[in-house]
């Protein structure tokens, strides 16, 4: 990476708030007053990571994460899994690794924050008081884009873009489909999450095709003009799966804009669309804790000081991950990871009295375009005027193309991923 500017300033020591009386009823779960006390909401990949840092740069820091769901299941693979090339059960992450590394986990649901007071509340009932919080509330649905998509059509249109049970659904469609179906994906415009996600999917659901439904199609309807590395993916759709892919931007039809999920019908500006699988994903928003809290901006995403990724809106509050916004990052596994180990070095130099470590970010996206061969998106990021930038992509031209070696290396990242996010 080239020399870049690195922006360092001091920020407050004194950030250790002092207990504040609380008018909402119900308990308030103890934390020791002699040591600074960390609540991080949200234990997906950046939450999680978040936690483990903060307890490995200070173990004198009291570190606890909450989440409503008891384990994880990681959208990274998910669409190997969708496919057969990977267990559902490999996508399962315990807490065990975040407990055994000193991290509180508690089984919850946060309704509400206080940033005045310093709390959280709990959906049991409980109260729970921090010194620093972090958010990391993911992504929600937007239903009811495109029309006709409301909380009920997932059940016969999966979206797939939350992995577990919607993931086994449109698996459980995609093997009932009669040979010479058509397999259809429907991207939303916008920020989403995982960019090449789509792509990938359109590829693997078409390496599977090729091999026991030969006679079907994927068809893409994008409302987007252009997706990441539509070359590269383009050039392997026409080498592997010869006439069964087609992406349709919008000149061409390619937003829908209606849906008829009993007859898994589409509408678009192109006319009417009845296929065997439709998989629609979308639009995003951060989660509703974001949006109830007060974090999210006019726009929907939650606005950050890239630095320290603190709330622009509210103070000691900081936001990381898929609901923020940082910049040229993407919104991937990766990037995540990358929000939360700067996050939690800014808190912790914070409570120590030190200058926040200078900011650099980095990303990598792999995409399975076929069973055994992958394509890598990296991406190498520094704060510069006080936004995230893109400073270099460290990728060769050549590294970039599909290739086996590529897939190793996103089955060894992902590993990686499961170790330093959640320490299993």
């Amino acid at each position: 990476m080239g020399v870049m500017r690195r922006r360092t300033f001091l920020r407050r020591a004194a950030w250790v708030a002092a207990g504040v009386a609380s008018a909402w009823r119900g308990r308030t779960i103890a934390s020791s007053a002699a040591a600074p006390r960390v609540v991080v909401v949200g234990a997906g990949f950046a939450g999680s990571c978040c936690a483990l840092e903060l307890r490995r740069l200070s173990s004198a820091v009291h570190v606890t994460l909450l989440d409503a769901d008891a384990r994880y299941v990681s959208c990274p693979m998910s669409n190997e899994a969708l496919v057969g090339l990977r267990s559902m059960q490999s996508l399962v992450i315990t807490r065990a690794g975040l407990k055994h590394s000193g991290v509180r986990f508690v089984h919850d649901r946060v309704t509400g924050i206080d940033s005045g007071a310093h709390r959280v509340r709990l959906q049991s009932g409980s109260a729970l008081a921090y010194d620093r919080l972090v958010v990391a509330p993911g992504i929600r649905f937007l239903y009811g884009r495109p029309e006709g998509y409301d909380e009920r059509a997932p059940l016969r249109m999966p979206h797939a873009w939350q992995a577990g049970s919607q993931t086994e659904l449109l698996s459980a469609q995609l093997r009932a489909m009669p040979d010479g179906g058509t397999f259809a994906i429907s991207v939303p415009a916008g920020l989403m999450r995982c960019p090449p996600g789509p792509y990938e999917r359109a590829s693997l659901i078409a390496d599977w095709l090729s091999r026991q439904r030969p006679r079907s199609k994927v068809l893409i309807f994008d409302a987007n003009n252009h997706f990441p590395r539509q070359d590269i993916f383009t050039a392997a759709w026409q080498e592997m799966y010869p006439g069964m892919i087609e992406w349709i931007p919008p000149a061409d039809g390619g937003a829908i804009t209606r849906v008829d999920a009993k007859t898994c019908t589409l509408y678009s500006a192109s006319g009417t669309h009845r296929v065997a699988v439709a998989n629609v994903i979308p639009p995003q928003a951060p989660g509703m804790l974001a949006a109830d809290s007060g974090l999210a901006a006019g726009h929907g995403w939650c606005p950050i000081k890239p630095e320290t990724f603190e709330s622009q809106l509210l103070e000691g509050v900081h936001v990381i991950g898929d609901a923020c916004i940082a910049g040229a990052m993407p919104k991937s596994a990766s990037a995540a990871r990358s929000h939360a180990l700067q996050c939690a070095a800014a808190v912790s130099a914070a409570f120590a009295g030190r200058a926040v470590p200078a900011a650099e970010f980095d990303s990598v996206c792999y995409s399975m375009v076929g069973a055994g061969s992958a394509l890598a998106i990296h991406g190498k990021f520094a704060v510069k005027e006080a936004e995230i930038r893109q400073d270099t992509a460290t990728a060769a031209p050549g590294e970039q193309l599909p290739s086996a070696e590529r897939a190793r290396e996103a089955t060894a990242w992902y590993e990686r991923m499961r170790s330093q996010c959640f320490g299993v």
